[in-house]
């Protein structure tokens, strides 16, 4: 199968676009690049363009049978600062594919979304009929874009999965690609840079009624992420029925675990601040995924040591990759 991969030039797209070609499927990446990295789909076919340019996108669309879409802005904070960039971005801009997506004849769409769409939730573990309730505008354009779809499925037969993943983390198994947000906001990378001599890491908030204070999150590594982007793609390819599927472990981490598993791997100490509780950070947010397990026949694999051990590699990867220039003109 044929697919446009938008915003494949990001941490989560890239790792599905190796995804989707090891398991025999022709990805096309679509990616303006003003987050995403040429260097991460080197050797794979790459359009540069914008979601939002309609003609650029049906162009782009020819001979595809189906879509990816990962091409949203995605930092909390930065959307509580600046929504409207929020909202142009991850909804207008995505309405645009989404009806450039319907004008070519394509009828399969895998979402990436995001258990924001939840806000601070009731019960834990998380289902997929929770009461939706964003408390930041990041996890409301996503869930309106949710709501497009569904109204799009009903309407013109467009089948979907919206996959609502919870904490992505690692990298590459083979070192190929990984995280490069500037700024910097996942945890796992925080952390190692603290552990090499960076800023130390701000732990905010730890007086969480959980069993050491702080807050517990679901991590699940990025490449178990591309796999069920994969298996979705293959559920409607078999004639699927369009949904929202959580993406998660089951199993929750909490900050001082990662610290502590993030010691354990690279053999350093980690330079620790405690800071006040950020506001609407939930104690614990945890998935239920066996409706993904159920529906798509897939499970995550790998673990919290597996995602340090993969994210220090790429740490190290791309120390070597910055040093390189240098070193080859002093020589």
């Amino acid at each position: 199968m044929r697919v446009l991969v938008t915003g494949g030039a990001g941490y989560i797209g890239s790792h599905a676009v190796r995804a989707l070609q090891r398991t025999g499927h022709e990805p096309v990446v679509l990616d303006n690049l003003s987050r995403g990295f040429e260097r991460l789909v080197r050797g794979y076919e790459l359009i540069r363009a914008d979601i939002g340019d309609r003609d650029a996108v049906l162009r782009a669309l020819r001979g595809c049978d189906a879509v990816m879409h990962f091409a949203a802005f995605a930092h909390i904070a930065e959307s509580v600062e600046n929504p409207r960039m929020y909202y142009h971005n991850n909804v207008e801009k995505a309405l645009v594919l989404l009806n450039a997506t319907l004008d070519a004849g394509v009828r399969q769409f895998v979402f990436s979304s995001t258990c924001a769409v939840y806000g601070i939730p009731e019960r834990i573990p998380i289902t997929e009929d929770e009461h939706k309730n964003p408390i930041n505008p990041y996890g409301t354009t996503k869930l309106v874009l949710e709501a497009d779809l569904a109204a799009y499925s009903r309407a013109y037969g467009m089948r979907y999965i919206a996959l609502r993943y919870f904490n992505a983390c690692g990298a590459d198994e083979g070192g190929e690609c990984g995280e490069l947000h500037d700024p910097e906001t996942h945890l796992i990378p925080n952390v190692l840079r603290a552990a090499v001599g960076g800023p130390p890491l701000q732990l905010f908030g730890s007086d969480y009624p959980t069993p050491d204070g702080t807050c517990i999150r679901d991590y699940i590594h990025v490449s178990d992420l591309a796999d069920a982007h994969v298996a979705a793609l293959d559920y409607l390819g078999r004639g699927g029925e369009s949904q929202a599927l959580n993406l998660g472990t089951g199993r929750g981490t909490s900050n001082r675990d990662i610290v502590a598993e993030v010691e354990r791997v690279t053999g350093r100490s980690v330079p620790v601040q405690l800071a006040p509780r950020r506001p609407g950070d939930a104690p614990i947010l945890l998935a239920d995924p066996r409706r993904a397990e159920a529906v798509l026949g897939w499970k995550a694999k790998r673990d919290l040591r597996i995602a340090v051990e993969t994210a220090w590699n790429w740490m190290n990867c791309e120390k070597a990759h910055e040093t390189a220039p240098r070193a080859a003109a002093a020589a």
